[in-house]
């Protein structure tokens, strides 16, 4: 009986410690976002809420993650004259110069042709997990599902630094 009641607190002892692990899906995560800081970006949990998709009565609020880049070394004038725009990856009926799939929450008719067949260009070699892309004065970021790991990382990177040089 002695051993059983030993064996039983063991087994107890165990399974709290396994309770308490990270999951792979974690562990993942974890290592995903702390090569995005090294490689400069900015990443933070933030509840989103996406335009109201056609057809729905509410608009869609998410949990996501963002990537950011800080943008550096704008003038008080540039970041007074900026254009703060936010596309999602949703059908609405604010889809003025995007791609088919894309709406906008914010900027809709504030860029220039040049900018829209930008924005469209890099839209279209975004990777599929990434819901929602904007820029501000302050950064340019995406909101993503962190699926396809380094590799997708590093495209985002490269196509978030293009918004940067360019600055808008």
């Amino acid at each position: 009986m002695k051993w059983m009641i030993i064996i039983v607190i063991m087994m107890s002892l165990i399974g709290s410690m396994m309770w308490v692990m990270p999951t792979p899906r974690q562990k993942y995560q974890a290592a995903l976002r702390m090569k995005a800081k090294q490689m400069g970006f900015l990443v933070q949990l933030e509840r989103l809420k996406a335009p109201r998709a056609k057809g729905e009565m509410e608009p869609e609020s998410r949990d996501m993650t963002a990537y950011r880049i800080i943008r550096e070394g704008l003038s008080r004038e540039e970041k007074n004259n900026f254009k703060t725009w936010q596309v999602f990856r949703i059908e609405s009926i604010s889809d003025i110069g995007l791609p088919s799939g894309w709406s906008w929450s914010e900027g809709e008719r504030t860029l220039s042709e040049k900018q829209l067949d930008k924005l469209a260009q890099v839209i279209s070699k975004l990777p599929a997990g990434v819901f929602s892309l904007e820029s501000t004065p302050i950064h340019v970021g995406v909101y993503w599902d962190e699926e396809g790991g380094d590799e997708a990382l590093a495209e985002i990177k490269a196509l978030l630094d293009g918004f940067v040089v360019e600055r808008f």
